[in-house]
């Protein structure tokens, strides 16, 4: 199996680092298309809507209860400014959506620091990543999930690249990327955590092995160690802070970890599930009849990664050492997302990249198990069918079943209803009777605010958001409201009105009335009849709508 010996050879090195580009190039590719086709989450666009401060005002305050860090808003500044938009109301889903696309571009990038270090297994990781269903559907999202699982990748392979040479240069670098960790998502604790387990775990087994932990440290120098930390600490001021504008947003930053440790705890029920939900996603799901989804070769390779760890059985040019952290790191994170109740399905990119990279090692050490070389070309076989099957998912995860509640990676989603709400809504406000989109009060109606995503697909309007239905006077011509108050607004329009201000309203869907705007949660819409005439009128007589827009 000398080929696998491929990384001692600065021309194979080269070789390797080539075709990690075009991975990440691939993935890139891969994950831009159609940005705009899915609906916007209720995450997203909360994000997105929080993102109008920096983009107008040039400040993030960071909320300590809710939201996350601010990395991912401020990044978002770059596609903005790159489409010379400085308007909240003219960005577009891709303005967002491309932040986490790149990020995932870069991680992929970023395993050309693992070279060393894994050799052929970081180019098989890396194809990993680019195909993942999981990641690539993720990494569509604008949240900040792709941006945490990049910088922590980067902290473990410039960390790396530190323990090999014990450059300045790495060491900050890594203290950079971790102060990015913390600026981006709160989450970033259990990481740390993990990776100081993982070092611990590999100072004892090199114990075992007769090499004291004073040798294992040599060449680390404790000016090398403050200035990393430093970094981090910096960087990560630098954003919470809004750079200096918004120094409280630092403080907050640690004192949030309160209110997360509650939430993980399981408080809230929604997002509280069984400890193998993950594990359940990654290794078998299907719902409704739908399609089987499994991630499965990634997690059975992580294994054979793992079992290679455990034996010191690393084969070419992989740093066993290197494979015991990241068997050590991804085993304990896999153990504690599973074990806290709150979870959402995002989550798992954490600990999936670290299965992703053993899943490389996986492969390579089944290639270097087999002798024969029938058998080897069997295990090819194998490895291409896998790559095949998960790249199919990907395709049917993203493009197909993409708002679909039959896919699993589709976790409280809006489905592709909504558009038909915002279509019907711009119908009325463009009617010459009702005015210009500033001039028609439109209402949205939900108990417990959850009105998401509408805010975002109706910014450039005049809405009001409403947690029930307002008195009889102040009920507007347009409404958009939860069937669970279909009633009491009914109520307020006929019983509660005085007869002579009394006006008919009309079904703003067609039959069966209501639209599904997530699963569970039926949306109606209301019109009052007068604008309901003049649109039908309108849709009767279209050559006079032609007319009106040339101007006759």
């Amino acid at each position: 199996m000398r080929w696998l010996d491929w990384a001692s050879s600065d021309k194979r090195l080269r070789l390797f680092w080539l075709m990690i580009f075009l991975v990440a190039l691939g993935a890139f590719g891969l994950r831009a298309p159609r940005l705009r086709m899915r609906p916007m989450h209720t995450d997203e666009a909360v994000h997105a809507h929080n993102f109008r401060g920096i983009l107008e005002n040039g400040v993030y305050t960071y909320d300590p209860e809710e939201y996350h860090g601010p990395t991912l808003n401020y990044f978002t500044l770059i596609p903005a400014w790159l489409s010379s938009t400085g308007i909240y109301n003219e960005i577009t889903e891709a303005t967002v959506r491309i932040v986490p696309v790149v990020f995932s571009a870069i991680m992929i990038l970023l395993a050309v620091l693992l070279i060393d270090g894994l050799g052929l297994a970081a180019v098989v990781a890396a194809v990993l990543a680019a195909l993942s269903p999981a990641m690539v559907f993720y990494s569509r999202y604008y949240i900040q999930e792709m941006l945490l699982v990049c910088f922590t990748f980067g902290v473990i392979a410039c960390g790396y690249r530190y323990a090999r040479g014990r450059r300045l240069s790495w060491a900050i670098l890594t203290g950079v990327f971790a102060g990015l960790m913390h600026a981006t998502k709160e989450t970033a604790i259990i990481a740390f955590g993990a990776m100081g387990l993982a070092l611990v775990m590999v100072f004892l087994m090199q114990r075992g092995q007769g090499r004291s932990v004073r040798q294992s440290l040599a060449g680390v120098g404790p000016l090398h160690l403050a200035l990393g930390l430093a970094a981090g600490v910096i960087v990560s001021a630098l954003f919470y802070s809004a750079f200096l504008r918004h120094p409280r947003g630092v403080l907050d930053s640690y004192l949030t970890y309160a209110t997360y440790l509650g939430r993980g705890a399981g408080h809230d029920t929604v997002h509280v599930h069984p400890w193998y939900y993950y594990l359940q996603m990654l290794l078998f799901s299907r719902y409704n009849q739908g399609p089987i989804w499994t991630e499965g070769w990634i997690v059975l390779l992580a294994l054979v990664g793992i079992a290679a760890a455990v034996r010191g059985s690393c084969v070419g040019r992989i740093d066993p050492k290197l494979v015991r952290f990241l068997a050590v790191y991804t085993i304990a994170m896999t153990v504690v997302y599973s074990a806290v109740p709150y979870k959402t399905p995002w989550c798992l990119l954490s600990f999936l990249q670290g299965m992703i990279l053993l899943a490389g090692v996986g492969a390579v050490t089944l290639l270097a198990w087999v002798r024969k070389p029938a058998t080897q070309l069997a295990v090819v076989a194998i490895l291409i069918i896998a790559a095949g099957h998960l790249a199919f998912e990907t395709y049917q995860a993203n493009f197909v079943y993409y708002a679909d509640s039959r896919n699993p990676y589709v976790y409280a989603h809006p489905t592709p209803e909504i558009f038909l709400a915002v279509e019907k809504v711009r119908e009325y406000v463009e009617l010459d009777g009702a005015g210009r989109s500033d001039d028609l009060p439109i209402q949205v109606i939900m108990p417990g605010g959850d009105y998401w995503p509408l805010p975002w697909y109706l910014r450039d309007l005049q809405v009001g958001y409403y947690p029930a239905v307002p008195e009889p006077g102040e009920i507007g011509p347009l409404i958009l409201i939860s069937d669970t108050l279909e009633g009491t607004l009914a109520h307020r329009l006929y019983n509660e009105m005085p007869v002579e201000k009394r006006q008919m309203y009309m079904y703003l869907f067609d039959p069966p009335y209501y639209i599904w705007a997530r699963p569970q949660v039926k949306l109606m819409g209301f019109v009052r009849k007068d604008l309901w005439e003049q649109h039908n009128y309108r849709l009767s007589n279209p050559s006079e709508l032609l007319g009106d827009k040339h101007g006759r």
